[in-house]
């Protein structure tokens, strides 16, 4: 999974992916200046970025790679906790999967494992052409 985000915003935000079981996915992203908001925080839009990045990943990872492909449809977030500085994490985990749709939770959480903000996300699953 990491060696295709070379040259896409995964590498700019330093997204890594670390771990994968049956119905979930868990990346992590430093939290730096690089994502920061002009108060110095975790900007909302990151963490977004974050979580929609680590749901169409585990909705690619579960399917026929020949046939199928994915595009995330609607994403909403709900931000709890500010993050200055460290390491944030997102796991994503299946809370349904269609024929066509695949909607998963995402949490993301700070190195105290403290949540930072809860995400849904719901992709498409399309025929390829």
């Amino acid at each position: 999974m990491n060696a295709i985000n070379k040259g896409t915003l995964m590498e700019t935000l330093d997204i890594t992916y670390t771990e994968i079981g049956d119905d979930f996915l868990v990346a992590t992203m430093p939290v730096n200046s690089r994502v920061h908001q002009p108060m110095g925080l975790l900007h909302g839009g990151a963490s977004v970025a974050l979580a929609e990045s680590v749901g169409s990943a585990a909705s690619y990872y579960f399917l026929d790679h020949e046939k199928q492909e994915v595009r995330g449809l609607e994403i909403n977030a709900n931000h709890v906790r500010s993050v200055r500085e460290g390491l944030v994490k997102a796991t994503a985990r299946i809370l349904h999967k269609g024929r066509t749709t695949v909607l998963w939770e995402i949490k993301i959480e700070d190195e105290k494992h403290r949540l930072v903000s809860i995400c849904k996300l719901t992709c498409i699953i399309l025929t390829k052409q």
